[in-house]
């Protein structure tokens, strides 16, 4: 079995990076997706899809460093959903997504950060900014 998701949307806030008890370093950010379509009616609707993403190893520190709030990214990897009921009593969800890849996005064109699978890094002449 195989599972791969692919968003692009725009950083919800600069990154948070951590480290584990045994040092591994994980970054977290959100990504804000808009779709945007026009109803039978001839209205524009949007709808924003947050996710919530995880970096770890190299890629986080690359990701902690290089990404802010904001920034437009590509960000590819595994997904997974959970939903609770919150101290309001109302029913919430989120989506998380374990990061493999993470691009930025712009005017300038595309650099790749890293993939965590073939540990590549980062050079910073090709940072478009």
């Amino acid at each position: 079995m195989y599972q791969k998701t692919v968003i692009v949307g725009n950083l919800g806030n600069d990154p948070e990076m951590r480290y584990t008890p045994s040092g591994v370093p994980v970054t977290s950010f959100s990504v804000a997706v808009n779709k945007r379509w026009t109803d039978q009616n001839g209205d524009l609707q949007e709808k924003t899809t947050w996710f919530r993403v995880t970096a770890w190893r190299k890629l986080a520190e690359q990701c902690a460093q290089y990404l802010h709030k904001g920034r437009l990214v590509l960000v590819e990897g595994d997904i997974d959903a959970s939903a609770w009921t919150g101290q309001d009593g109302q029913p919430r969800a989120t989506l998380e997504l374990t990061a493999r890849v993470v691009r930025f996005l712009g005017s300038r064109g595309e650099t790749t950060l890293a993939d965590e699978s073939a540990g590549s890094t980062v050079n910073e002449e090709e940072i478009p900014f």
